[in-house]
């Protein structure tokens, strides 16, 4: 059995006015995924990552850089 390459995606998690996570993979292109509770959005997200990876296949991942604070 051949095994695929490991690979890291970092998930913006945020709580809607219903109560609903709602995670985004900013690395691949309209990768996003909801749940009722993070346990459930994780499962959700990790399905949403392997089909953008089948469907992008021929495009490169962005580098996930960092998130910054800003106040105005």
């Amino acid at each position: 059995m051949i095994r695929k390459q490991q690979q890291e995606f970092y998930v913006v998690i945020e709580r809607d006015e219903d109560g609903i996570y709602v995670g985004e993979v900013l690395q691949l292109r309209a990768c996003y995924s909801q749940g009722d509770t993070i346990d459930e959005l994780m499962i959700n997200i990790k399905e949403a990552i392997e089909l953008c990876l089948e469907d992008q296949a021929d495009e490169q991942v962005s580098e996930f850089v960092g998130v910054q604070k800003v106040t105005l």
